[in-house]
């Protein structure tokens, strides 16, 4: 899946702008804190970035409304984001990360659980 999301976001380049907006891309998910709703469908969202994060060797660390990690491929900077607060608060720390990073909505991916979808199906829209 991993490589998946890699492939998504890549789009060959020349041009080098260390700040251009459109080469960074949030990726946020969702799930809530607390032991009682680790390995729960729920929290897919934290799930999926753990798994990302572990297969780079990265690490995240605590922030404001979140835990945040930050990696760089091929000229792009994916902002990984496990928000602090429930799930129904989830939209506070997206906002602020989206600010802070100056990451536009376009470029911004949420992983979630959907009880719509067969367990195991994803959605991109």
């Amino acid at each position: 899946m991993w490589q998946f999301l890699k492939n998504l976001f890549y789009k060959e380049t020349n041009e080098v702008a260390p700040e251009d907006t459109m080469k960074k891309f949030l990726i946020v998910g969702l799930g809530n804190i607390g032991a009682e709703y680790q390995n729960t469908r729920h929290n897919i969202g934290f799930t999926v970035l753990d798994h990302f994060a572990k297969q780079e060797n990265l690490s995240f660390e605590t922030q404001k409304l979140g835990d945040i990690v930050y990696y760089k491929f091929k000229g792009r900077t994916f902002i990984m984001l496990k928000p602090s607060t429930y799930m129904n608060l989830s939209g506070k720390a997206v906002t602020y990360w989206m600010q802070k990073e100056n990451v536009p909505l376009e470029n911004v991916l949420v992983i979630t659980d959907d009880l719509n979808l067969p367990f195991g199906a994803l959605r991109l829209k």
